[in-house]
């Protein structure tokens, strides 16, 4: 249907672009790679450059970037979900009127520039920064805890950054779930744990991967 269309003309085809070029070579001309397939005397030649990806896997220094990428990434995507399904599940459990206010609390973030909050967090994060004072002065710590240029400092900045995405996914489905499926697990004995795992974690499935993609994907480009 039409989703798939859109998804098809602003996703697939420029992904498939890049993937194009990627096996193309560097030239002086429009385009600014050369082609893939060339038919000379009747017969299809297929012109793929294999060079770029020896290249990058060869570098012991990218393979190790890309590593750290996916694992940042990953650890990102866990955590906002740990801590963004019970803030969607209590926003989707709570009065209509409160739902609109606390949907516009996830949203805040958003109403500012994502480099003013990344220089916020460097304010709070460094050595003398808002936080370490705050414990230092509770006697919590007796020295300031190194989170500035480390990878705690980069966990917190990323899930912070990128939680609302995963949030509305989630509130989405949480939502709409029909709460007599929870009062008849109920009324037949079964525990809260028991219904959320069989019940509502099923249901929430699918929220579940939207926001996970929606937090990875760009966490990976980070």
């Amino acid at each position: 249907g039409v989703p798939f269309l859109w998804l098809a003309v602003f996703f697939a085809l420029p992904f498939v672009l890049v993937l194009k070029i990627s096996f193309a070579d560097q030239v002086m001309g429009i385009p600014p790679y050369t082609s893939l397939v060339e038919i000379k005397d009747g017969v299809v030649h297929f012109a793929l450059q294999l060079s770029h990806y020896a290249f990058l896997l060869q570098d012991d220094l990218y393979i190790a970037t890309y590593l750290s990428s996916l694992k940042m990434a990953a650890v990102s995507t866990v955590l906002c979900l740990l801590i963004g399904y019970p803030m969607a599940y209590y926003i989707a459990r709570s009065e209509p009127n409160r739902r609109n206010v606390l949907m516009m609390a996830v949203m805040l973030p958003f109403w500012t520039s994502f480099l003013i909050r990344v220089y916020a967090w460097i304010g709070i994060l460094k050595d003398d920064g808002l936080l370490n004072h705050t414990l230092i002065a509770l006697g919590i710590i007796h020295t300031p805890l190194r989170l500035y240029h480390s990878d705690a400092g980069v966990y917190i900045g990323m899930v912070y950054s990128y939680l609302p995405f995963m949030v509305m996914p989630l509130y989405a489905h949480l939502v709409k779930m029909d709460l007599t499926l929870l009062e008849a697990a109920y009324d037949l004995g079964a525990k809260p744990w028991v219904a959320f795992t069989r019940i509502t974690l099923p249901l929430s499935k699918n929220g579940i991967i939207a926001g996970s993609l929606l937090v990875f994907i760009p966490a990976v480009g980070e």
